[in-house]
């Protein structure tokens, strides 16, 4: 048995070096991610973790890991900004509120499939325009859900969270080392 990651992102890759474990191969899918008409960003999410996680080719026995990361304000989706303007137009609207963190998670080995999505609140503090200006200069936006990452500079940004630290930062350890578990991989060897 092999253990697949399906993402290229490298703090998945550090989220599950910290329960020790290291995949035996790393394979992003590639898959359409664009939401669908009228989705919302909980059943979005899940929608996607499933098509990346059917997307990998791997063995019979080897296990495969993928996850999405979506941001939500209200019914409204924050995907990854194309560019810096639209990095600044969800941080100003992200600015003084609260807002969903979703990640779904779902490992798959031969036919079956198991997920679970974990939600967690954020409330970003009242950013300034120079707040803003600071932050969009570190770059660090770039390929991050809603434009920001907690685990970065932005972490000066948000005062306040309720769930899963390593749900927003992009895997949450607790349902992940249960989903592994239960695909038949021995999660602490």
């Amino acid at each position: 048995m092999a253990f697949i990651l399906g993402s290229g992102s490298p703090r998945r890759l550090e989220l599950l070096g910290q329960l020790g474990i290291a995949p035996d191969s790393v394979r992003p899918p590639d898959i359409d991610e664009d939401p669908l008409a009228g989705e919302l960003p909980r059943p979005y999410c899940a929608r996607i973790a499933r098509e990346k996680v059917a997307a990998v080719v791997a063995d019979e026995n080897d296990v495969v890991l993928c996850a999405d990361t979506t941001v939500a304000l209200g019914r409204r989706i924050l995907g990854k900004p194309a560019d810096e303007g639209e990095a600044r137009e969800f941080l100003t609207m992200l600015s003084g509120r609260r807002h969903r963190v979703i990640t779904a998670v779902a490992v798959r080995r031969g036919d079956r499939i198991w997920e679970r999505d974990v939600v967690s609140t954020v409330r970003m503090k009242a950013l300034s325009q120079a707040d803003i200006a600071g932050y969009l200069a570190t770059e660090d936006w770039r390929g991050k859900a809603g434009g920001y990452a907690i685990q970065g500079p932005a972490g000066a940004l948000i005062p306040w969270i309720s769930g899963s630290f390593t749900g927003i930062v992009g895997l949450p350890l607790a349902e992940t080392a249960g989903l592994l578990g239960a695909a038949g991989m021995k999660v602490w060897a």
